[in-house]
């Protein structure tokens, strides 16, 4: 194998590097007066999430997705199973100036102005002043709060949406290589989910890896390169979206005429609705497979007739409603 191989094996090797790691991790809450009801939260959870790369836990409310981000960051202890955040065990205080969280219900004081609140949490970092003057503005330009007025306003006096960009940027402050996000676009509007998601897509393009927990599936959609649903306490699949839904230009499609053997090549699941097989009028469908545009070509060459023509690939939102229902989850559980 020459060097130039060898140089572009190692660089694949070096971009997917493990950042977080769990094995069969579990999570057992004790609850009632004596403590004698157990609650299993998290059930052998096993993922593994890249450098770089934007990975998105999804779920209904309760299903336990806050439960393993705080047992990922150490808030919580596991009652089984074992992690590793950058190659740390859980729970190892030197990973923590590496990494940047944002609640979902985040706690400001209210009468500190959007500047001073993240000057406080630099100096949680124990960031030295002259860079603190140097990356609070640039925080403040990216989250959209740079404006004079936004910056010396105080935090009770921000919207939901400015206490979130405020709470991104504090997330930020000590450049981390790994950002925890819980619910990032909960309660936001429109815009509000828009400027949230341009942000995360920027911390990808800066190579940062991002795992976040979300339930507005359109927009994980539009920015995860893998994801994993989490059900009752466990992972029920886990992949990019390619691989679970399907690829984005895969097409159904169903139509009369035309000849068999040159609609067999097309169609790979190639049927027919009707019997008598060798008929060219009876109607027939199938997946595509290949360029559609040479596909349609040879169908007008064949004066076939389409008569419908739809993507295959599910939205994120049907596939994640079919793997609850597959498991007997209501939309009221």
């Amino acid at each position: 194998m020459n060097s130039a191989t060898d140089s572009l094996e190692g660089a694949m090797t070096i971009a997917r590097q493990p950042v977080v790691q769990t094995y069969e991790l579990g999570k057992i809450y004790r609850t009632g007066f004596w403590l004698n009801q157990k609650i299993e939260s998290l059930k052998s959870c096993t993922l593994t999430v890249y450098e770089g790369e934007t990975f998105g836990l999804l779920g209904q409310n309760g299903a336990g997705k806050t439960t393993l981000l705080k047992t990922l960051l150490g808030i919580a202890r596991p009652t089984s199973g074992r992690g590793l955040i950058l190659g740390k065990p859980l729970g190892d205080r030197t990973v923590k100036q590496r990494i940047g969280y944002l609640p979902e219900n985040a706690y400001y004081y209210d009468f500190l102005t959007g500047w001073e609140f993240l000057q406080m949490i630099a100096g949680l970092f124990q960031i030295p002043a002259e860079i603190q003057r140097v990356r609070i503005p640039q925080l403040l330009e990216m989250v959209g709060l740079a404006q004079s007025a936004a910056k010396k306003k105080q935090l009770r006096q921000y919207s939901k949406g400015m206490l979130q960009r405020i709470g991104m940027a504090q997330a930020l402050i000590n450049d981390p290589e790994l950002v925890f996000l819980d619910e990032p676009m909960s309660g936001l509007d429109p815009m509000g989910r828009y400027q949230i998601r341009e942000i995360i897509s920027s911390l990808k393009a800066a190579g940062k890896t991002i795992f976040f927990n979300s339930h507005v599936l359109s927009d994980v959609e539009k920015i995860c390169d893998r994801i994993a649903i989490l059900a009752q306490g466990e992972i029920i699949c886990i992949g990019s979206l390619d691989e679970l839904l399907g690829t984005a230009d895969t097409y159904y499609i169903k139509g009369k005429g035309g000849k068999q053997e040159i609609l067999k090549k097309w169609l790979p699941d190639l049927e027919f609705v009707s019997e008598g097989i060798g008929s060219t009028d009876e109607a027939w469908q199938g997946h595509v497979k290949g360029d559609l545009q040479d596909f349609l070509a040879s169908l007008r060459l064949m004066q076939a007739q389409i008569i419908t023509l739809n993507l295959a690939r599910p939205t994120l939102e049907e596939f994640f409603m079919e793997q609850l229902q597959k498991r007997g989850i209501t939309f009221s559980s």
